[in-house]
C-alpha cells in the first residue's frame, strides 16, 4: 500500500483523480464527506438506537448518535497526530501533493462518525436477531434458494457491511449513495472481506465481514484504486486502525461512566479503576477540589482518553510499515501499557453493564420485536417479488416510507432489502411497528 493512494479524493462517478492541491481548504473534500454523514437519514436514525441501555430515557446515557460523534471527535484527534508524523516521514506528501495533518484527521474523522451507521435497533442483539430468524427461524426456508454466499450474508447479517451498503449503494437520483471520497470509505472498512469463505485466523481484520454481495463489484473497484489490495488479498486502510482505536478508547470509558451514572457501578470502583487508568497524570490539588461525582469522572475520562490517544498515536506510528505490509494483526490498544487496565474497565462493564438484568431484559423484547417485523415483511416482500401478492402484503407494503425497496430483481436483493429497512429502524419505531403488525 501506499499513502498516495490511501489519501484519494476521488469519489463515485469521478472520471479522473482529484488532486488535493487544487482542494479549497475552507471547504476541503474530507470534510464534505463529514458534512453528508451527518445529514443523511441513517445518521440521524442513531439518536434511538441502543449504544449499550435500550429505551433508556436518562438524558445522560449514551445513544448510538452521542456515541458515535465522540468517536469521531477521538478519530480527529487521533488522525491529526498521525498525520503530523505521517508527513515528516514522508515530506513529498505536503511539499508536492499538499496534503496537511488536518486531512487524516478529517479522514478519521468521518470514518469514525460512519462507524455505526449500518448498525440494526438494539446493538449487536439486532444483529444476531436477523441472523437468528434466517438461520434457524422463519427465514431459513429460503436457503435452498439462495446461494451459499447469500445465504451466509443474511445468518450473519453484519452492521458494518450494512454500513457500506448505506455509504455506496446507488438509488434512483442518488448514484453512488453519500459518494464519499474513496480515502473515508477505505478507513470505513473495519473488516475487507465477504462473509465467504469463513477462514478465522488471528488478524483482527478477519474478525467479521465488511460487504454483502451486492457491493462486491464496488468493493473491488474500490479496492483497487486505494492499493489496498495485495494479490488475491485486500488489506485494511492503514487509517482504519485509528478509527478502531477510536471506537475501542470511547466504548472502554464512555460505557464504564453510563453504569456509573445509573448507579450500576458503585462510585469508588469507578474512581479506582480510572485512577489507576492516570494515576501518573492526575494533578492532585486540582482533583481535591472537585465536589461533585460528575465532576470527578469528568476530569478522569478527560485524562484517560487523553493518554489512550497518545498511546495509540504512538503504536501506530511505531508499526507504520508493518500495517502498510498488512502484517500487524491486532488493534493498536492490544498489548498497549494500558491493556491491562482497560481491561478491568471493559470486565467490570460486562459484569455489571452489559449482563445486567435490565439490558439483557430489553434486548429480548427487541429480538421479538425484529423477528415479527422479518416474518411479516420478508413474506410480503418475497410474495411481492413472485408477483402473488395479497391484500395483506399489500397493505404491509404500503407502510413504507417513501422510496424504501422492497421487490428486488432477485430473492437475495429482495431479503437483503427486507433485512437492511429492519436494521434501518430505531429502537422505539421497530418496537412501535412490531406492536401495530404483530401484536
Amino acid at each position: 500500500m501506499n499513502w498516495e493512494s490511501l489519501l484519494s479524493l476521488k469519489r463515485f462517478g469521478d472520471k479522473g483523480k482529484r488532486l488535493r492541491s487544487e482542494q479549497n481548504d475552507l471547504r476541503l473534500g474530507f470534510e464534505v464527506d463529514y458534512d453528508r454523514i451527518v445529514f443523511s437519514n441513517a445518521f440521524r436514525s442513531l439518536q434511538d438506537k441502543t449504544q449499550v441501555i435500550p429505551f433508556s430515557k436518562t438524558d445522560f446515557v449514551h445513544t448510538r448518535l452521542t456515541h458515535s460523534l465522540e468517536v469521531s471527535v477521538v478519530g480527529r484527534s487521533l488522525g491529526r497526530l498521525a498525520g503530523k508524523t505521517l508527513l515528516e516521514k514522508y515530506p513529498h506528501l505536503q511539499a508536492s501533493l499538499g496534503y496537511q495533518p488536518n486531512d487524516f484527521g478529517a479522514i478519521t474523522a468521518a470514518a469514525a462518525l460512519a462507524h455505526d451507521i449500518g448498525n440494526p435497533p438494539f446493538g449487536h442483539s439486532g444483529e444476531k436477531a436477523i441472523g437468528h430468524f434466517f438461520s434457524e427461524g422463519k427465514g431459513s426456508i429460503y436457503a435452498s434458494d439462495l446461494t451459499p454466499l447469500e445465504y451466509q450474508d443474511l445468518c450473519y447479517f453484519e452492521g458494518n457491511a450494512n454500513g457500506f451498503k448505506i455509504l455506496t449503494e446507488s438509488m434512483p437520483g442518488t448514484q453512488g449513495g453519500l459518494r464519499l471520497s474513496y480515502a473515508t470509505l477505505g478507513a470505513f472498512i473495519k473488516y475487507p472481506k465477504a462473509s465467504l469463505p469463513y477462514k478465522p485466523s488471528s488478524h483482527i481484520a478477519d474478525k467479521k465481514f465488511g460487504f454483502f454481495q451486492s457491493q462486491a463489484s464496488f468493493f473491488e473497484h474500490l479496492s483497487e484504486e486505494l492499493s489496498t489490495k495485495q494479490d488475491q488479498k485486500v488489506l485494511r486502510h492503514p487509517l482504519t486502525y485509528l478509527v478502531e482505536a477510536a471506537d475501542d478508547i470511547c466504548y472502554t470509558i464512555i460505557d464504564f461512566e453510563d453504569g456509573i451514572n445509573l448507579g450500576w457501578i458503585p462510585e469508588e470502583y469507578a474512581l479506582e479503576y480510572l485512577i489507576k487508568l492516570v494515576k501518573d497524570q492526575i494533578d492532585s490539588k486540582k482533583y481535591a477540589q472537585l465536589e461533585y461525582t460528575s465532576q470527578r469522572l469528568s476530569y478522569l475520562r478527560a485524562l484517560a482518553i487523553n493518554s489512550l490517544i497518545k498511546e495509540a498515536v504512538s503504536r501506530f506510528c511505531s508499526f507504520e510499515t508493518e500495517i502498510l505490509a498488512g502484517t500487524y494483526s491486532q488493534s493498536l490498544l492490544d498489548k498497549s501499557k494500558f491493556q491491562a487496565q482497560m481491561n478491568d474497565i471493559i470486565e467490570l462493564s460486562i459484569k455489571k453493564v452489559y449482563q445486567s438484568k435490565e439490558v439483557i431484559q430489553k434486548e429480548v423484547v427487541g429480538h421479538r420485536a425484529l423477528s415479527v417485523l422479518l416474518d411479516h415483511y420478508s413474506r410480503a416482500a418475497v410474495n411481492a417479488y413472485k408477483g402473488k401478492t395479497h391484500v395483506q402484503d399489500q397493505l404491509l407494503l404500503s407502510l413504507l416510507p417513501e422510496g424504501i425497496p422492497m421487490a428486488g430483481t432477485s430473492l437475495y436483493e429482495t431479503l437483503l432489502n427486507v433485512s437492511c429497512f429492519v436494521a434501518s429502524l430505531s429502537d422505539g419505531k421497530a418496537l412501535q411497528l412490531a406492536r401495530d403488525i404483530g401484536g
